[in-house]
């Protein structure tokens, strides 16, 4: 089962390099930007969250958990590259998959 969980965040994209300084090399401002807009609460009353310690990026799915890494040398130098990854790893993870397709971020359940 595919479901909208919500556009991308457009205000994340002006905290990419070298618009605004990150000494990370991963895109942490734009990421934790990103992130907060995976915290909701699904129909059927499981809440979805969604947060960074870190590298790691930590994804819950109602009991679910998982896990991914902002891994700049394999899917890098682009932060969007990076997190995206992270995030279909942390999907995986917690037994789901994250797409984004049409500016818009899907899980499927």
């Amino acid at each position: 089962m595919k479901v909208r969980i919500a556009p991308e965040i457009a205000e994340a994209e002006a905290l990419l390099p070298p618009a605004q300084r990150d000494g990370s090399g991963i895109g942490v401002n734009y990421a934790d930007a990103y992130l907060k807009a995976l915290n909701v609460e699904l129909e059927d009353g499981r809440k979805v969250a969604c947060k960074r310690k870190g590298l790691k990026v930590v994804l819950e799915i109602g009991a679910a958990r998982g896990e991914g890494l902002l891994r700049r040398l394999e899917h890098g130098p682009d932060p969007r590259a990076i997190l995206r990854k992270a995030l279909e790893e942390a999907a995986r993870g917690a037994g789901a998959a994250f797409s984004v397709e049409g500016g818009t971020m899907y899980l499927d359940l």
